[in-house]
């Protein structure tokens, strides 16, 4: 059984690469193109972030934003993702049907600077938000935590402008180490993750969103203090 199941894998994957092959022939320029569209949506994206994280540093004397991290999809991972979908390979039904090509990961120092983050983007006259998923206030059963959108923004080229799509995670700090750590360890090659190891990194992702809970509410409490004490500065 063993062995059959590892031959329709292999057929599985020389399909695929078959299909990778072919497409890459036929629409490279096509899909070079997209990709760099894809690439000035998520510097737009970027850019934006960048200006909200200085104004709040200027007006609040703090900065909401830990770290901004991009990455674009590989044309393998595109895709994989198509076929299993059972989409046909084109540059057409990339654009229609993936939306998380362009990726921006923005992590923050507390839940509220996710929430505040998120709804300061959505109220932009140039975005519009196509799909919000909660995984802080919601986990998944596995204990991942994150908020994720998927919004539209405008690219201006020299002769028109394209509306590209972009996926925007927001973690905080213990969110962002706790997904990239599980991932590290559940994806091991050749390793069966016990029920034991999953209950172990649910309680730590428990642990985490606790200590997210108690920093935060730490930080409230100082600045009520710093507040009281003079009315202007904030942490």
């Amino acid at each position: 059984m063993q062995i059959f199941n590892e031959e329709i894998k292999n057929a599985l994957e020389k399909n695929l690469y078959e299909h990778f092959a072919e497409f890459i022939e036929e629409q490279t320029l096509p899909f070079k193109e997209l990709m760099a569209y894809y690439r000035c949506a998520m510097l737009e994206v970027s850019t934006k972030f960048n200006v909200l994280n200085e104004e709040f540093s200027l007006q609040y004397d703090r900065n909401p934003i830990e770290a901004i991290k991009t990455r674009l999809k590989t044309p393998e991972s595109i895709m994989n993702k198509l076929h299993r979908r059972d989409i046909e390979p084109t540059v057409e039904n990339i654009e229609k049907n993936i939306y998380d090509i362009a990726g921006i990961r923005v992590v923050c120092g507390f839940p509220s600077d996710i929430f505040m983050l998120a709804d300061a983007l959505a109220g932009q006259d140039d975005i519009t938000v196509i799909e919000k998923k909660d995984y802080i206030n919601t986990p998944k059963p596995n204990g991942y935590r994150s908020l994720h959108l998927i919004v539209e923004t405008p690219i201006f080229l020299h002769d028109k402008k394209k509306l590209m799509k972009v996926e925007v995670q927001f973690r905080t700090i213990s969110m962002d180490w706790w997904a990239s750590l599980e991932h590290k360890i559940r994806y091991k090659k050749n390793v069966t993750i016990t029920d034991e190891i999953n209950s172990e990194l649910l309680l730590c992702a428990e642990i985490g969103a606790g200590l997210d809970k108690r920093m935060e509410e730490i930080h409230d409490k100082v600045v009520k203090m710093t507040e009281t004490g003079n009315g202007k500065d904030i942490v």
